[in-house]
């Protein structure tokens, strides 16, 4: 008779701790469930890129430094710029999106705020001599 208990109470033992552990698993899916379609879009979404980022990404290449490897006369400094008539980043974007001459345009690459993003960090860039990265 004692064994038998004995036996009982082990297999009770390993089904509570079976249950114990698959339903602390199944609690943690329901909250992970939960906060996947509670959770706002806006705190899912991928965070936009830095101006920075885009410029290394997709400007650097023939842009390092503000500079121009294609066309020397063709640079991101503030004197060229304002020399072509872009003295703001309005005209930037407009050219990283379009294209300019030889250059082609970057919007399919920039997405849809990244020529503004990254005309605005070229225009701090030459305002700043290129000083700061």
């Amino acid at each position: 008779m004692k064994n038998t208990r004995r036996s009982c109470l082990k297999h009770f033992s390993f089904i509570s701790l079976f249950l114990k552990h698959n339903l602390l698993s199944f609690l943690g899916c329901l909250v992970l469930i939960a906060i996947v379609f509670v959770t706002p879009n806006s705190l899912l979404a991928v965070p936009a890129k830095s101006g920075q980022v885009l410029f290394n990404e997709n400007c650097a290449g023939c842009h390092i430094n503000g500079g121009n490897i294609i066309r020397r006369n063709r640079t991101l400094k503030l004197s060229d710029l304002k020399r072509r008539g872009l003295d703001n980043p309005e005209a930037i974007a407009r050219i990283a999106k379009e294209g300019i001459g030889t250059m082609s345009g970057y919007e399919e690459y920039l997405g849809e705020d990244g020529a503004k993003l990254v005309a605005e960090w070229i225009w701090n860039q030459a305002q700043n001599a290129w000083t700061q990265g």
